[in-house]
């Protein structure tokens, strides 16, 4: 229930939103919902790092990647696909961590 949860309100606010909200909102999510502390860490990062790709690729489909490109070459990453990559690993990680430190909480005001 977590993972839907988290990928839902990653992608709305990554519209609306700046980019550490959707850590936030995954906390909340990982206190209402999350179980155990290895399942929330896992659903709170394939649900951001999903959600993240989901946009970036939303965003940057219609210019042809000209821009992740141009962004990548910054980063000195041979190619869009690999900056697609890292950003996921990124996001991922830290929603990970957010609904890890979600359950945490929980369970330490649950004793």
């Amino acid at each position: 229930m977590l993972f839907p949860v988290v990928l839902l309100l990653a992608f709305i606010s990554g519209y609306l939103l700046p980019w550490w909200a959707a850590c936030i909102l995954t906390f909340g999510a990982a206190i209402i919902f999350g179980k155990s502390s290895w399942d929330s860490f896992w659903c709170g990062f394939g649900g951001i790092a999903l959600a993240w790709v989901a946009l970036a690729l939303l965003k940057s489909y219609p210019n042809e990647h000209i821009l992740a490109t141009r962004v990548a070459h910054l980063f000195k990453l041979p190619s869009w696909g690999l900056l697609l990559a890292v950003m996921a690993l990124v996001g991922g990680l830290a929603g990970g961590f957010s609904a890890l430190s979600g359950v945490l909480v929980k369970r330490a005001f649950k004793k």
